[in-house]
């Protein structure tokens, strides 16, 4: 059920990003900064996530500055990557975390099932196939699609690494440390891309709002709660829902009905979830 509502959440990222007024490097550093901001007074001011914040030894702070780096390097690499090449190549390109995540387990001395390798091609090859790839050749091109690449990658170091650090630290101190690096980092990409960091209307400061509390509060701090129990390969599938997900909230918000591939798609990665949860569950 959290699972749902995280999917849910993320998936409100992709219109609300299109609709807010604002660059994207500025937009990735808001919702991190207002999160971090937001968790802050339940962090500092009551009496047991200070705690646990306290109690967090030295290799728990570096691994959860480490995957805010990790969050920040897919925004900073992804983000731009959307200018430089076409949508549905940047799209397709960053979804392939699954596989990264896969091949990550395995070089950390993990051998996940074949099942699991079976689900995650199964369901990386949903989401292109609902996003497609723009095979334009060009080095503008190319580099955008390196950098969707990395991104991607990028993801999958923040999933492992939020479920090692989940072992043994909380929800909210792993994520107001994460967040806070996150958005400290992004402050720094802003302030060297020249990116505008404010005189924005009205409407685009709620937009950023209401973006912090779906996408961010309620998308990716659940995904750090559930990782823990469901494990980074079932969590990083998952994220794949989010491309669907915001075809289908587009069409009930925005009356923007999606493609036709995108129930066949939906149910490719659906089946592909589904191999990798049975396989980590036998």
């Amino acid at each position: 059920m959290l699972l749902g509502v995280a999917v849910a959440g993320v998936s409100l990222s992709g219109p609300l990003i299109a609709a807010t007024a604002a660059p994207a490097l500025a937009i990735a550093f808001w919702r991190n900064a207002m999160a971090a901001a937001g968790l802050a007074p339940l962090v500092l001011l009551r009496t047991r996530p200070r705690t646990e914040l306290a109690r967090l030894d030295r290799r728990t702070l570096l691994l959860s500055a480490a995957a805010g780096a990790a969050l920040a390097a897919h925004f900073g690499l992804w983000l731009p990557s959307l200018q430089l090449t076409s949508v549905a190549s940047s799209v397709a390109l960053v979804t392939t975390t699954p596989i990264w995540t896969t091949l990550l387990l395995r070089l950390t001395g993990h051998r996940p099932p074949r099942a699991v390798w079976v689900g995650s091609a199964v369901a990386v090859a949903g989401a292109v196939v609902l996003t497609g790839v723009d095979l334009t050749v060009s080095a503008r091109a190319l580099t955008g699609d390196a950098l969707a690449l990395a991104g991607g990658a990028a993801a999958a170091v923040y999933v492992l690494i939020g479920a090692e650090v989940r072992r043994t630290a909380s929800t909210t101190a792993y994520t107001f440390v994460c967040y806070t690096t996150t958005a400290v980092l992004l402050l720094i990409a802003c302030l060297v891309a020249g990116a505008s960091l404010g005189g924005y209307s009205g409407e685009t400061w709620l937009k950023l709002l209401a973006l912090t509390v779906a996408a961010q509060l309620l998308g990716h701090s659940l995904l750090n709660r559930v990782v823990r129990g469901l494990g980074p390969s079932v969590t990083s599938i998952s994220l794949l829902l989010e491309t669907p997900g915001a075809a289908l909230l587009a069409a009930l918000w925005l009356g923007q009905f999606p493609p036709a591939a995108a129930y066949p798609a939906l149910a490719v990665i659906l089946l592909g979830l589904a191999l990798v949860i049975r396989a980590e569950r036998a």
